[in-house]
């Protein structure tokens, strides 16, 4: 009894211990979050500061405070793609900025329009006489890009530079299916769908590649267009193109391997790159932070408040993954989308923009949000669509209620298609002598079967209606495009298109970004000549929340950052969890899809603890090996 007596007092000690942990623990992180945020009207004399730690996105993802709170690192952040433009616009009329630096040592890159569009925002601070100057440990493409448009690049001396190039290997699993023989039920509707053949072959097929070759040298073409319309002497095309030859030459020496391309201007190290700036921009306060007098991107924001006059034109950002249910921000949950178009369709607005920058997903999902986005027009609301990156497969089904359809050269459209996947596991039951029997009242009874096997009956079911839905999205890209479904056919079947050569065929109207398209929308919405205002659609980030991404996800010194072999290693791992994504969507239990696997792949932010759930289909069958 008085042994109980002490394990009861040691557990009770242990638990109040506990509690008196997390208590200080939330108080601290409250302390410092609030001592990290940004405080309005601090912007100093000196250089605007883009610590870019993390990834551009067109929309940031939900933060989870719980999953902060228990994450063993900080997550990488995120940073939407039209504050980082709106801060570099600012600079260029506020008399504070001296000079824009970006730090680009903890960088993990963004699509294709993004960098663009913020490569030309840095032309224009520096068409304004101010200097933008960059650093980083080592550059990879989107790194290269946005530095291409600096007045000065620094990199470290043990660091350098590559270019990859868009593209790369898909990963195919029909030799793994076929040993352990799962079958995989495919129904498809369209030639190019090639977003099924990882199941169902063991290379790509010729159309496929064929739409790939197409699409990947549209991108890598622009890339290199807009590398040389603004460092027209560097040699990014040897160092690509012949990465060997240009190894040997620098001798191994990939900083000024990189400095003789033309791709950096200077080698030295952070502390060297902060003394250079401190002579435009002045000093700083000293302590932790850079030595250069400096405000950060997130207080530049919070003092410069996005101005909300005149009329307002809506805008719904439709990003990520189109999943159905609530998902998001960062994926695009149908219902949430959909409620968020109910809910603020009385708000008066002149017109719609509906802001598109997903690979697709949900056929449901994407329906959902297409009829609400009808319900706009049936007020009379003009309503537009701006493409981003991509707006493929469910991507281009939401965009078919707009009027006018805006899209960029970089823009990865198209890819109208239908699938739907599902496996059974028969004959691997069959291997270890487990089988099915039974009786059914009809041929659907008890299906579809994983265990038994599917009927003929379900089998010309399932690819009925995967027929049926192929065949409704052509209709309303038809009626979209005032033309005949036959038509939209031709350069559908599953093909992504890049976006010119999607307006040559019709299924964009204009070459344009969002400010463009939002200019259209305010004039078919009658504004004319009075002002107006972007409205974005969208629950805003709560303080709590805004304070933990502040504290735990902003930049500080001492935090990792990425040599060449780091940026080799963050390659890899985005390449995991795409295997991991594949392995989920194929056990998932989720309905006709629209999605696209030729789409360049965005950088993402991952919680690696969600890769275990999608290799479960890959830990079953290694369960499996281990017992024959």
């Amino acid at each position: 009894m008085q042994f109980a007596r002490k394990v009861w007092k040691l557990l009770v000690a242990f638990k109040d211990a506990l509690a008196l942990l997390f208590l200080l623990l939330f108080f601290g992180l409250i302390y410092g979050a609030l001592a990290s945020r940004p405080t309005p009207g601090r912007v100093v004399d000196g250089a605007l500061l883009l610590d870019l730690d993390g990834v551009v996105v067109e929309e940031r993802s939900e933060v989870s405070p719980l999953r902060l709170l228990l994450s063993a690192e900080a997550p990488a952040g995120e940073y939407q793609a039209r504050d980082v433009e709106r801060a570099l616009r600012g600079a260029v009329r506020d008399g504070h900025v001296k000079a824009v630096v970006l730090d680009l040592s903890r960088f993990l890159g963004g699509g294709m329009v993004h960098m663009q569009e913020i490569g030309k925002a840095l032309d224009a601070v520096r068409a304004a006489g101010k200097p933008v100057l960059t650093f980083a440990n080592a550059y990879a493409d989107d790194g290269v890009l946005l530095a291409a448009h600096a007045s000065e690049v620094w990199v470290d001396p043990m660091g350098g530079a590559f270019v990859a190039g868009p593209g790369g290997t898909q990963t195919y699993y029909k030799g793994l299916f076929d040993r352990f023989k799962v079958n995989a039920h495919v129904y498809r509707a369209g030639t190019y769908k090639s977003y099924v053949e990882p199941y169902i072959r063991s290379d790509m097929s010729p159309a496929a590649r064929e739409a790939s070759e197409d699409l990947y040298g549209s991108i890598w073409a622009t890339w290199k267009a807009d590398v040389k319309k603004v460092r027209p002497k560097s040699k990014v095309e040897q160092v690509a193109g012949d990465p060997m030859a240009w190894v040997e030459a620098s001798k191994g020496d990939f900083a000024q391997g990189a400095k003789s391309a033309g791709i950096v201007d200077r080698i030295g190290d952070k502390t060297e790159f902060e003394r250079r700036v401190a002579e435009i921009a002045g000093d700083g306060p000293g302590g932790d932070g850079p030595a250069y007098a400096h405000t950060r991107l997130d207080t530049w924001l919070a003092a410069n408040p996005a101005k909300a006059e005149g009329a307002s034109i809506g805008v719904i950002t439709i990003a990520g993954e189109i999943v159905d249910g609530e998902a998001g921000p960062g994926k695009a949950g149908g219902d949430r989308i959909a409620k968020l178009l109910d809910d603020n369709i009385d708000e008066g607005f002149k017109a719609l923009v509906v802001r598109v920058d997903s690979p697709g997903g949900s056929v449901m999902a994407a329906e959902r949000i297409r009829r609400a986005i009808e319900r706009y027009k049936a007020r009379k609301i003009p309503v537009v669509v701006s493409m981003a990156n991509m707006a493929a497969s469910g991507g281009y089904w939401v965009s078919t209620p707009a009027e006018r359809i805006f899209a960029e050269p970089g823009t990865v459209t198209g890819s109208i298609g239908v699938f739907a996947v599902v496996t059974s596991f028969e004959k691997t039951l069959a291997d270890f002598g487990v089988t099915s029997d039974g009786v059914r009242t009809t041929p659907l009874s008890g299906q579809p079967d994983i265990l038994g096997g599917f009927t003929p009956e379900v089998e010309h079911m399932l690819q009925a209606s995967v027929d049926n839905i192929y065949g409704k999205f052509l209709g309303v890209v038809a009626k979209s495009r005032k033309t005949t479904p036959e038509r939209i056919d031709r350069v559908a079947q599953g093909r992504v298109w890049p976006g010119a050569e999607a307006k040559e065929l019709g299924l964009v109207d204009e070459m344009g970004n969002l400010d463009v398209a939002l200019a259209y929308a305010a004039k078919q919405g009658g504004v004319g000549n009075g002002k107006w205002h972007a409205q974005y659609l969208g629950a805003k980030e709560g303080r709590f929340e805004s304070m933990l991404r502040s504290m735990l996800a902003g930049p500080g010194d001492g935090e990792a950052v990425y040599d060449l072999t780091g940026l080799v290693a963050a390659r890899q791992e985005a390449q995991t969890r795409r295997i991991a994504a594949q392995f989920a969507n194929l056990m998932g239990s989720r309905g006709a899809q629209a999605y696209c696997l030729d789409c360049p792949d965005l950088p993402a932010i991952g919680d690696p603890r969600e890769a275990g759930n999608g290799l479960s289909l890959a830990a079953r069958l290694a369960a499996l090996a281990g017992l024959k």
